[in-house]
């Protein structure tokens, strides 16, 4: 699907993103280098478009001041006492209307308006003369490396013995490398070579442009002492401006430059799934997942016992402890609504699991990222890390347990009540037999206990309710037993799910908002870029 391509305004902020989103990752030097960009980017847009900024820039001795006068048409680099040599910046300024807040902006306070134009359609044009880059005053060359981060348009000058000096090539041409769309290399002083040599030695200095990353620039011979290639310098410079673009051009260099470092840059691929299923079954190891399970699944018994077992001796075990209560877990909110547990802290080998597991984790998603945004995760997690054991006792306790047995079997505890009933029934029948057989005489005649099939019913009450309560009970502590390991699956069932959500809130999100930072960073990046 076609893209539609960011304006140079759309690439500007998306540098300003780039250098937000890098705060606290980049170097200072880079993330400087970003928000300059970015803000004499805007600043350049702000002001006068019209006015086409052209720098000359050269070392000591290139005559570079003597061409920017013969350029000019007037030897106005020394029309004043007080410039006696390029000491600060100097401006020629054709057509000036609306020109001042920008020479404000590069801070040129020696301005020399020009009349007429300074070539057919050329247009509004500040050509400025700047100090030596190479001076021994330090003022100088801040001068120098700040304009030739503002204007338009770079003319570097050189001579034949200098075109090769490593300053200009390391420190000034190879730092704009991106800009050969608004660079202009001009090798002065050529009248000192044989004519033979001038085309030889403009292709070596093109060599060495080419080498330092200007891939299509050109070389113009010139001779500020006998105007030789003057004329043809300034059609290059009015070709230049005569485009309207170099602004454009220059923002846009300066763009590609800024972001150059990340630019090939590719986003990290996405963490695999395993990652978290590893970390959750780690950490769910480190909460007490077996313990818990256990002594949900033990409160599972104990409860249905005391509700379902022979009445006769299921009493006993509301003695027994309940296996949650001892671990002072809830299967409900306290009266503040907060879940709590009495649970140890994890100890030395638990905490070990948990850090394991987070750790892992982390270096799964470090992987593919920058060492500062692997740094950042790696600090984040062992700040999770000391928090981590209070949420795993929260994670626990807020897990449901499922220890209480279902009303259901409530049908089993009024059966037992019926045949202890029965037993009683007949343990009271031989009582009266023996105690009070008048009482029941009226009731049963003479046969005080009658049988069944040769067994008297008293007995078979007695036994039938004993027998019948024992059987049920002996049934249901299998069944407790069966469900109870059902129990055991479920709570680890749940008490991983619990973990899953703690540590996809407590772990996840933390450590992937740095990532997806980058990966915002990495976008704003390509956006500024032009891609």
């Amino acid at each position: 699907m076609f893209k539609k391509k960011a304006t140079l305004n759309e690439r500007l902020t998306a540098l300003d993103t780039a250098a937000d989103l890098g705060a606290g990752f980049l170097t200072p030097s880079e993330h400087a280098r970003l928000d300059a960009v970015a803000a004499a980017g805007a600043e350049r847009r702000a002001l006068s478009a019209e006015h086409t900024v052209v720098g000359f820039f050269g070392a000591t001795g290139s005559g570079k001041t003597s061409l920017f006068n013969a350029v000019v048409g007037e030897n106005i680099g020394k029309a004043a006492a007080r410039r006696p040599t390029t000491s600060s910046p100097l401006a020629a300024v054709w057509e000036p209307e609306g020109s001042e807040e920008l020479l404000n902006w590069l801070d040129v306070e020696d301005r020399r308006n020009r009349q007429g134009e300074f070539a057919p359609g050329a247009g509004p044009l500040i050509l400025l003369d700047l100090p030596d880059f190479d001076s021994v005053e330090p003022i100088h060359r801040e001068i120098t490396t700040r304009l030739a981060g503002q204007v338009d348009v770079l003319v570097w000058v050189t001579d034949p013995e200098k075109y090769a000096d490593s300053i200009i090539h390391d420190h000034f041409i190879r730092p704009h490398a991106a800009h050969s769309a608004v660079t202009l290399a001009v090798l002065n002083k050529s009248d000192m070579l044989k004519e033979s040599d001038q085309r030889a030695v403009a292709d070596s200095f093109a060599a060495l442009l080419h080498e330092d990353g200007l891939k299509k620039v050109k070389v113009i011979n010139t001779s500020a002492r006998t105007g030789m290639g003057v004329d043809q310098l300034r059609t290059a410079i009015a070709k230049v401006a005569q485009a309207h673009s170099a602004q454009t051009k220059r923002i846009e260099a300066d763009l590609v430059a800024a972001t150059s470092p990340w630019a090939e840059s590719k986003a990290p691929a996405e963490p695999p799934k395993q990652a978290k299923r590893e970390m959750d079954n780690v950490l769910s190891q480190a909460a007490g997942a077996d313990r818990l399970a256990s002594a949900t699944a033990a409160a599972y018994r104990k409860r249905l016992g005391q509700q379902t077992g022979w009445l006769l001796t299921s009493w006993m075990l509301r003695f027994r402890p309940d296996p949650l209560k001892r671990l002072g877990l809830r299967e409900e909110a306290d009266e503040l609504g907060v879940h709590r547990t009495s649970m140890p802290e994890l100890d030395a080998s638990s905490k070990a699991i948990a850090n394991r597991g987070v750790r892992g984790y982390a270096s799964a998603i470090s992987d593919g990222l920058p060492q500062a945004w692997s740094s950042a995760i790696a600090d984040r997690a062992e700040d999770i890390i000391d928090e981590l054991p209070a949420e795993l006792d929260r994670t626990a306790a807020k897990t449901r347990l499922p220890a209480q047995p279902s009303k259901a079997w409530g049908i089993m505890t009024v059966i037992q009540w019926l045949a202890l009933l029965a037993a009683l029934v007949g343990v009271i029948w031989y009582l009266m037999v023996a105690f009070l057989p008048g009482a029941l005489t009226p009731l049963l005649g003479d046969e005080l206990v009658p049988e069944v099939e040769g067994w008297p019913i008293p007995t078979l009450l007695i036994m039938g309710g004993l027998l019948l309560g024992i059987v049920l009970g002996l049934l249901t502590a299998v069944f407790g037993g069966v469900i109870g390991a059902n129990i055991k699956s479920r709570t680890k069932r749940a008490l991983r799910k619990e973990v899953a959500e703690t540590s996809q809130a407590k772990v996840v999100e933390p450590l992937g908002e740095i990532r997806s930072q980058y990966i915002d960073f990495l976008a704003a990046i390509r956006t500024a870029a032009g891609g």
